[in-house]
């Protein structure tokens, strides 16, 4: 038996976040499987991308919500995810995103993340969020600024990795 879950779809000027499709999985783990994907806990092995691509389903089955699909209008072919993410051991919602390469530079991200963050307070009801960023993720850290956010030296990461925590700006401050 094969369950449908309803993901939201988000269009923006020039993309769409949506929902993962078991096609996608290919494209995901091979950015999973490279050294670009270091500041999300990789290289992942297959096995290690295939949890990350179905813990999608099992979030928005759970929580109702998920990391999204990125593409860009008129070619399905995913170029990043994006949008809330919340696992049970976490203080607070988190906005999360990683941009394949072929999208970087290009103010995808920006606009993706926007989208999400608009989303994440309107649909789904958020007061606050957060993003975890590496500190040596210079290109995560430059679009929070540009989003808005500041750091929060108030939060503690729920894992071992050395991060900042960034706090977008609330509903009202935007």
């Amino acid at each position: 038996m094969r369950v449908v879950l309803d993901f939201p779809e988000i269009e923006t000027e020039r993309l769409i976040l949506r929902g993962p499709k078991p096609e996608d999985f290919e494209v995901e783990a091979a950015f999973l499987g490279t050294d670009r994907s270091k500041y999300m806990g990789g290289p992942n092995t297959r096995m290690e991308a295939w949890r990350k691509f179905t813990a999608r389903w099992g979030s928005q089955a759970t929580r109702g919500f998920s990391m999204l699909t990125v593409t860009r209008k008129g070619d399905d072919t995913p170029i990043g995810l994006i949008g809330p993410h919340y696992p049970e051991t976490w203080n607070e919602p988190e906005l999360g995103w990683a941009m394949y390469g072929n999208a970087e530079g290009k103010g995808y991200a920006f606009e993706a993340a926007t989208a999400a963050r608009l989303h994440a307070y309107g649909t789904l009801g958020w007061t606050t969020a957060i993003s975890y960023i590496v500190p040596e993720n210079t290109r995560s850290r430059a679009l929070a600024e540009r989003l808005g956010c500041v750091l929060d030296d108030t939060v503690t990461p729920p894992f071992d990795t050395p991060c900042l925590v960034y706090r977008h700006p609330s509903p009202e401050d935007l």
